[in-house]
């Protein structure tokens, strides 16, 4: 997508200027973002989907003021007869399992891949929704079925309502009002008071967006630090040494220079800048937990490649990340995994244009199953 070029996805915005007036900054109402918009499954084919062990899903309900929450997977048996009103199925990562939910959740990489998460849709008979809430992460809300009334404003009070499943805003105070149809599109920044009810049965994308913890960060980026470090580092195998170490009258004190020896170590670890980026792309292409992939046939090289939907992949100025793994990536094969990574797929010619090692590469990732030979674009 252009940044540049105004789209009525936006509201007549550019994603530049998008980006640079809302995000993370004040929501945005788009009527007819879509319009002519058609839900990525059916309403059988998302019950399908609920049914399975490898898609997580809820069931929210509300009955004479009685919240509920169970954890799927649902047996067709198991959800709520559909004429019964208040209770929403909400399924995530839709666009691991379908198409049509993956190509709708890429109309949205004006934002980099390293923050979009996934594609969730809610079923809704008459009067479901999941109360008034907040999230900690952008959405977009784009209604592709009936009609959803929306009301939000800004969390002053967040305290939540006490005994019960989900975190329901107790003082939720709306500002503003609007009942979605097909094709409109909400976008709020985080922590953002909303609550949408269903008037009728009705079906809503959330767009979603990962919003990582500083402290969780930290935590995997330095584990990949830990996983990487080789035993024979000279780092790795440098014992703490205390030749002056004086007799003591306190033996259970900790000797200062083993904290600033402890503290070192850390330092030295985190210090190679290189290895930080590489640790943290690793950590940020990791497909979902519940994501297998199928091995494939391998590539035979006469003809272009696509990744699979399930897969992630990522670059930065030195390393290319897919699926977890990280690869150095210099020169004019590092223009072509680029390429591959933002267009998610190359053409023949462009395949043909690779060295030998990223033939292999190519091929590798076709055996795991991680991209697939494709037909040149229509």
């Amino acid at each position: 997508m252009p940044i540049d070029a105004a789209v009525p996805l936006l509201g007549g915005l550019s994603p530049r200027t998008f980006m640079r007036r809302h995000w993370q900054k004040r929501p945005l109402l788009v009527r007819g973002a879509m319009p002519g918009v058609r839900a990525p499954v059916s309403r059988a084919e998302l019950f399908a989907l609920a049914a399975r062990d490898e898609v997580e899903s809820r069931v929210v309900s509300c009955a004479n003021g009685a919240w509920s929450l169970r954890h799927g997977p649902f047996p067709r048996r198991g959800l709520p007869p559909l004429a019964r009103p208040g209770w929403t199925l909400l399924v995530q990562g839709v666009d691991l399992h379908v198409d049509a939910a993956h190509a709708l959740l890429e109309r949205f990489r004006f934002v980099p891949d390293a923050r979009l998460d996934d594609l969730m849709i809610s079923y809704a008979s008459d009067g479901g929704g999941v109360g008034p809430h907040q999230d900690s992460y952008d959405v977009f809300l784009l209604q592709v079925h009936g009609r959803r009334r929306w009301r939000i404003g800004r969390v002053v009070d967040p305290s939540l309502v006490p005994g019960v499943p989900l975190k329901l805003l107790a003082r939720f105070a709306p500002s503003r009002e609007w009942v979605l149809e097909p094709g409109d599109m909400l976008y709020l920044p985080p922590r953002w008071g909303h609550d949408g009810v269903a008037e009728g049965e009705c079906m809503t994308c959330s767009i979603g967006f990962r919003a990582a913890a500083r402290g969780e960060t930290g935590r995997e980026v330095l584990h990949r630090l830990l996983d990487a470090q080789a035993d024979d580092d000279a780092d790795a195998t440098t014992l703490y040494r205390d030749p002056a170490q004086p007799a003591t009258d306190a033996p259970a004190r900790i000797p200062e220079a083993l904290q600033a020896f402890g503290a070192d170590a850390v330092a030295r670890l985190a210090a190679d800048a290189r290895s930080l980026a590489r640790a943290l792309g690793e950590w940020l292409s990791e497909p979902k937990p519940r994501v297998v992939f199928e091995g494939g046939a391998g590539w035979d090289g006469t003809c272009g490649v696509a990744l699979d939907r399930r897969t992630r992949m990522l670059y930065d100025g030195h390393h290319v990340f897919i699926n977890g793994e990280s690869y150095r990536a210099s020169g004019r094969d590092a223009a072509l995994m680029r390429r591959l990574a933002d267009a998610r797929r190359l053409d023949a010619a462009q395949c043909r244009g690779a060295s030998g090692d990223a033939r292999r590469l190519l091929d590798e990732w076709a055996a795991a199953g991680w991209l697939h030979a494709a037909a040149a674009e229509p």
